[in-house]
């Protein structure tokens, strides 16, 4: 950090004070995403940090690293966001579809963009990091922490996601180390409660042969309405999930029922997949064509979760609003 940058910023140099914390802006979004599980939250909660941390410049007394600073801002701004949301009520329960699998808690989570990675893919975590990068971002591992309470989601990504110790993460929330380890010790069980066994095939590398061959088989099922086929893409255990929707099927079985269900329903629409990248995993906006066929208006986005050359994953989004982030529009030619 250059001291001369500081002594600007202090001073009320603005283009000083950008320069000290934009290159921090990024990942950051990312931190307050795993907490809160949603992108535009994630970007409110680091414009309310940057604020916070303009006003609160000359309060910075240098014992950590101004990125170390920003993160105690960022995390405990998160927390605050969480406290004021309160409990949401759960998505009612459609009738007529298939029993599912299981009725889970509702999970509150949104996609994350590629794109918004790609910016900060060279920062390495500290040396507390216990997972890897990229299975950090992955939705699997957000939905896990969304099961968490607030404050030991935020104890787990400060210390076994980013790699700050004990201390420092007993620092940034005002608490103690016995309480940081605590807690660490309750989030550890219950996020790897949520997790897919260990031991399962890897997911190709983003972009391979591989993994361009499985989702184009996935596209060409799907584009011909051909249930069977997408089944036989699944691994025994994969899971259809819906989020926030609690009902979630589990098996081509059950997989297959729900499908089914689900196209009977739409009767004489027709679908088309977009594809796209979020959580570092493959994803498709899916639009619709019906009384109007000229123009195909958008679903949701659906993201895919890949174990070796199967699916062990399909998580269907419907809020259209996160389209946009992904380059994808409401409507569509056809």
């Amino acid at each position: 950090m250059s001291e001369g940058l500081l002594s600007r910023a202090r001073a009320g140099d603005q283009d000083a004070f950008g320069e000290l914390v934009e290159r921090h802006r990024h990942e950051l979004q990312a931190h307050c995403y795993r907490i809160l599980g949603s992108v535009q939250d994630a970007e409110d909660v680091v414009q309310e940090t940057l604020l916070a941390a303009w006003r609160g410049l000359e309060g910075f007394e240098g014992r950590s690293s101004v990125r170390a600073w920003l993160y105690r801002i960022a995390t405990n701004r998160c927390l605050n966001a969480l406290r004021d949301s309160g409990r949401r009520a759960p998505p009612d329960r459609p009738p007529g579809r298939p029993e599912p699998t299981r009725w889970g808690e509702p999970v509150w989570l949104e996609p994350y963009p590629d794109v918004l990675l790609e910016k900060f893919a060279d920062i390495a975590p500290g040396p507390e990091a216990r997972y890897e990068s990229r299975e950090t971002i992955e939705l699997a591992f957000i939905a896990a922490l969304q099961h968490l309470p607030p404050r030991q989601r935020a104890v787990l990504v400060l210390r076994d996601v980013l790699g700050f110790r004990t201390a420092e993460v007993a620092e940034m929330l005002e608490t103690t180390e016995d309480s940081v380890k605590g807690a660490l010790k309750r989030a550890r069980a219950t996020v790897e409660e949520h997790l897919p066994a260990a031991g399962r095939p890897r997911p190709p590398a983003p972009s391979s042969p591989q993994e361009r061959r499985l989702v184009q088989r996935f596209t060409d099922t799907f584009h011909a309405g051909d249930i069977d086929g997408l089944v036989g893409l699944l691994t025994d255990d994969a899971w259809l999930t819906m989020p926030p929707v609690t009902h979630q099927y589990q098996g081509p079985v059950a997989i297959a029922s729900f499908l089914r269900y689900w196209a009977a329903s739409r009767g004489a629409r027709r679908f088309r997949l977009v594809p796209t990248r979020a959580n570092t995993q493959p994803a498709f906006g899916l639009y619709f064509s019906g009384e109007h066929p000229a123009v195909a208006h958008a679903a949701g986005l659906t993201v895919l979760t890949l174990h070796g050359d199967r699916i062990a994953a399909v998580t269907f989004f419907q809020d259209t609003r996160v389209l946009p982030r992904f380059g994808l529009p409401r409507t569509l030619p056809t």
